[in-house]
């Protein structure tokens, strides 16, 4: 397998996060961008909506989507819940990382990280501040009464959700106000095989 992406990116981490938690490798290709890799012909080809990550199998099957590739690769191991209840509440929080999460918290990361947080993108970035703490409250709540997101054991659904949240405040978000959640970024960071994310 390949894996075109930037180890800068919440959503390329999880994918390294993942492999490493299974113990599974496969070849990494860096993608810049700020550089333009994702809209060069050769890329668009693999991938027509133009981001990462994107993994490549070795029959040339391509499948984006950060939360899919995760839950391609985490097939038939324990980070994917037995019961279907559970199964559908990890989906539940992927669908939420997507949606009521990444949208906030990452792109005011990406703002203030990649661009240096510009005079012109500075009124996107705080408007991003009361989303991404409405987000982390959510998950406050949940995480106040269950170690993990889904009941007492992790799974792909908090390793969706780990990657933006444990950097969150490169992004502006202080985690001080946010206990239970602070406690779930040292658990999954004690788990074996656990990678740092790339500086």
């Amino acid at each position: 397998m390949q894996i075109y992406g930037d180890k800068r990116s919440g959503n390329c981490y999880k994918i390294q996060l993942l492999l490493a938690l299974l113990g599974k490798s496969c070849e990494w290709i860096d993608i810049d961008l700020l550089a333009g890799d994702s809209r060069t012909p050769a890329f668009l080809n693999k991938n027509p909506n133009g981001k990462i990550p994107l993994l490549e199998l070795d029959d040339g099957r391509t499948l984006a989507e950060s939360n899919a590739i995760l839950n391609y690769i985490g097939s038939g191991s324990s980070l994917i819940p037995s019961s279907a209840f559970d199964q559908a509440q990890m989906l539940q929080w992927q669908f939420f990382e997507q949606y009521s999460h990444e949208p906030y918290i990452a792109v005011a990361r990406y703002i203030n990280l990649y661009l240096g947080l510009p005079d012109e993108r500075k009124s996107e970035y705080e408007s991003k501040q009361d989303g991404g703490h409405k987000a982390l409250s959510v998950m406050e709540q949940r995480l106040a009464s269950s170690l993990y997101l889904v009941g007492n054991q992790l799974s792909l659904a908090d390793i969706s959700l780990f990657a933006y949240t444990h950097v969150a405040h490169q992004g502006g978000f202080d985690l001080i106000g946010y206990p239970a959640i602070r406690n779930w970024i040292s658990l999954i960071k004690d788990h074996k095989g656990f990678v740092p994310m790339a500086v």
